[in-house]
């Protein structure tokens, strides 16, 4: 995990429910109460996360707010780091990016919640411009990558695999652990 690279007397882990990507409304309001919460309990509040659909309403409030947070749209490309993101989107701009998470959970978030079980139909209709699974992992684990491969067969595309730990987040995060920031504890709101 991300938290257990850093050391635990910068860091205090605080997540939002990582179904709200599909609801990004909610994740300003999210982030304003951890936030708050953070301040009010005497520590400095550091967001990791993408603006993930809230199209800038996130970095506006965080402005506002004067709080830092990760560059990146969202978790693909700071996985991925902005360079080898924009490369895989020149090599294939129809990609179905896959994470650890969404590997895990792709019966409930992709099959059922887009209603692909009920409706097979309606996967070409969702797909055809898509040419290929990417799973970028964060962790190596042989039984992701099978269920990742499974996904990529589920939706009829191709499959590809880059192991990319947490990209991004790690340095991110780690860079905000130096040895000045001793006495100061960071509150850290990660993607899910």
């Amino acid at each position: 995990m991300l938290i257990d690279q850093c050391p635990a007397q910068h860091f205090e882990l605080s997540c939002l429910p990582a179904s709200w990507h599909n609801y990004p409304q909610k994740i300003v309001p999210g982030i304003k109460r951890k936030v708050e919460a953070a301040r009010k309990a005497g520590k400095t509040p550091l967001v990791v996360y993408g603006d993930c659909g809230t199209g800038g309403a996130l970095d506006t409030y965080l402005q506002t707010a004067g709080v830092e947070r990760i560059e990146g749209p969202h978790c693909y490309e700071i996985y991925l780091g902005k360079t080898d993101f924009e490369a895989e989107m020149d090599q294939a701009l129809g990609t179905f990016f896959l994470t650890d998470y969404m590997v895990r959970h792709f019966e409930r978030i992709i099959m059922k919640g887009m209603w692909l079980r009920q409706h097979p139909q309606l996967r070409d209709t969702y797909f055809a411009h898509y040419t290929r699974v990417l799973y970028i992992a964060q962790s190596e684990d042989a039984a992701l990558q099978a269920k990742a491969r499974a996904a990529a067969e589920a939706l009829g595309l191709a499959y590809e695999y880059r192991y990319t730990g947490f990209g991004d987040f790690a340095s991110f995060v780690m860079h905000r652990s130096a040895p000045e920031m001793s006495g100061r504890n960071r509150r850290a709101n990660p993607r899910s």
